[in-house]
């Protein structure tokens, strides 16, 4: 029994250590209804992003009759979709436009000092991956579901900007940002 015990609150214990780990945010929460015969069923759905800043993030949705419950879900569906985003210093390390539904992001790299220069869904899902330096644009639908998917959908699919040069054939230093100075000398 006690060996239980034990076991239980080593549990807990690391169950906490992985909560603090993450910054979660609730960047939506929104009311829907279903119609039945008696009426209407009321239920909340959550968008909640989760990221260490250091490049690590995820986004959940969770559906539930009840606001704490959606947002546990949410919360515990985007530990589960943790992805690691490539950064060149506090920005991404090449431009990038991904489409998820009708909402269509466009992310830029920015200049160090430039601050985060995005909307509220695009700025939650940045902000958590550690990105500080960045320049966006919403271009489709405005749907905050649609357009914190789009942005996660682009930040999975970058990469280091030298194998993205290989990838399109070009000099690594033409798409490697004017302030990075690594690629630059030579």
């Amino acid at each position: 029994m006690a060996k239980k015990e034990r076991k239980s609150k080593e549990r807990e214990k690391e169950r906490e250590e992985r909560r603090e780990e993450f910054e979660e945010r609730v960047v939506h929460l929104a009311r829907t209804a279903k119609v039945v015969k008696g009426g209407r069923r009321f239920a909340f759905r959550a968008v909640v992003v989760v990221g260490d800043k250091q490049g690590r993030v995820g986004v959940g949705i969770g559906k539930a009759r009840e606001v704490p419950d959606a947002i546990r879900k949410a919360s515990d569906r985007a530990k589960k979709n943790l992805v690691t985003v490539p950064r060149l210093g506090n920005t991404i390390p090449h431009e990038v436009t991904a489409k998820f539904g009708a909402g269509k992001v466009l992310l830029k790299p920015a200049s160090p000092g430039t601050g985060v220069i995005a909307g509220g869904g695009v700025r939650a899902v940045v902000e958590a991956a550690g990105v500080s330096d960045i320049l966006s644009k919403s271009l489709g639908s405005d749907n905050i579901l649609n357009v914190v998917q789009a942005t996660f959908a682009a930040l999975q699919s970058l990469q280091d900007f030298r194998t993205e040069a290989a990838y399109r054939g070009v000099e690594p230093r033409r798409l490697s940002p004017f302030w990075y100075k690594e690629e630059r000398r030579g």
